[in-house]
């Protein structure tokens, strides 16, 4: 008998808890920089472009390998491209930690953007393979929900070690699980593409680079890429400028303002995915446009929310709406990346969460922290004049949105993508 016969297939909800746990490390160690880049550019004699740019070389670590990891996940074996993007993740989180100069710095920040990229493009698949298409939704949102936790914990985690060993502790402690945590999914046998949905024959067909590029002739799939772009430009300068807006426009002091944004990062990201993708499950099974209803409305909801923040005079109510406008945009976290996956061919999955990566990184929050500082400085340094162009992102987003639900629920054959 085969050996790997006689191994015990993992269930969907250990792959599910492995997988999310894995997924809580990742944002773990992506977000211990912003905890620690104050003392990190006394001790390296860094000034703020360069600390920025350490930020722009993980990002261009992530999105630009992100095609390739596509491509290769769709290909060959999965749990060993997630095991190898785990190791190369903490090999350079923990890298970071003995980095002497800013050139080094650089090319550690480059190795974790890409062992994240492959974590990143490969895991979700994994996860729909393991969910009939009623339960992915949930389980893809359970997923995503340690992203404000992995978030909240790099943050609070650096800052602690980092006030009583020094910074580099702070990347080499959080770094370390890493290492071992990549042998998880090692032992257990692989799972087929397509096996959820009994589709493995059809998951089993390779895919060429055109088949890639015809991503973009799939319509619902860039519906939904192209609004998860807008939605991106305005959350990542959302959250680039939140807590300095606060200072400017408010007088908050900066400590207490990063305090409000870690809080409400973790309150809303939390409840916010939790609640908006099981009801947007739950909207689905009467209505076959429910996710793309929920990504739609929820944006929609946040725009005067966010208006009315950048524009009120009262500081409460200027904390209070943000508040609320970053919950209403964590509802759709879980739908947005179900509709990547379920609007692309069962064999290219891999491929369109990453096309998804690269597409709303380069065109979204790449470059939109910038485009609202040079808005300020145009505006003779009124940041609250410069944020208003964010609401009106997401009203693009919501646009294309809107036309994928409107387009569901009137089509033959719902989101789902041609074979």
């Amino acid at each position: 008998m085969n050996a790997n016969a006689t191994r015990k297939q993992l269930s969907p909800a250990w792959i599910l808890f492995i997988l999310t746990g894995l997924n809580l490390f990742n944002y773990l160690d992506r977000f211990v920089l912003s905890a620690v880049l104050t003392p990190l550019k006394k001790d390296l004699g860094l000034d703020d472009s360069q600390a920025g740019w350490l930020g722009t070389a993980f990002m261009i670590g992530y999105f630009i390998t992100s095609p390739v990891f596509g491509w290769l996940g769709d290909r060959w074996s999965r749990k060993w491209l997630i095991a190898a993007g785990i190791f190369v993740w903490s090999a350079g989180t923990i890298l970071t930690g003995f980095a002497a100069t800013f050139a080094m710095m650089i090319a550690f920040r480059l190795l974790v953007g890409l062992g994240e990229a492959s974590y990143a493009t490969i895991s979700p698949g994994l996860i729909s393979d393991s969910y009939a298409p009623a339960k992915r939704n949930n389980a893809l949102t359970i997923f995503y929900v340690a992203i404000p936790v992995g978030a909240a914990l790099g943050t609070i985690i650096g800052g602690v070690i980092a006030a009583h060993w020094g910074w580099r502790h702070a990347f080499i402690w959080a770094g370390v699980p890493g290492l071992f945590l990549a042998l998880m999914l090692l032992p257990f046998p692989e799972l087929k593409r397509g096996h959820a949905e009994g589709r493995t024959a059809e998951a089993a067909k390779k895919s060429s680079v055109r088949d890639i590029l015809n991503l973009f002739r799939i319509p619902d799939y860039m519906l939904v890429v192209l609004g998860y772009t807008a939605y991106t430009f305005a959350l990542g300068a959302f959250g680039y400028w939140g807590p300095t807006f606060l200072h400017r426009a408010h007088g908050v002091a900066v400590d207490k303002a990063g305090e409000f944004f870690g809080a409400v990062l973790v309150i809303a990201g939390l409840v916010g995915t939790l609640l908006g993708g099981f009801a947007a499950t739950a909207w689905q099974k009467r209505n076959r446009a429910g996710y793309a209803w929920t990504l739609g409305l929820s944006v929609l909801v946040a725009v005067p929310l966010a208006f009315g923040a950048f524009l009120a005079v009262s500081t409460f109510w200027s904390m209070t709406l943000l508040a609320a406008a970053m919950f209403f945009l964590f509802l759709s976290t879980g739908p947005v990346n179900t509709l990547i996956l379920e609007t692309a061919p069962v064999n290219l999955r891999a491929s369109a969460m990453a096309v998804s990566i690269f597409t709303i990184h380069l065109f979204g929050d790449m470059w939109s922290p910038e485009i609202v500082g040079r808005l300020a400085d145009s505006n003779g340094g009124n940041l609250q004049k410069a944020v208003l162009i964010l609401p009106g992102a997401l009203i693009v987003a919501g646009a294309f949105w809107l036309a994928l639900a409107v387009k569901t629920k009137r089509g033959p054959a719902g989101h789902r993508a041609p074979a």
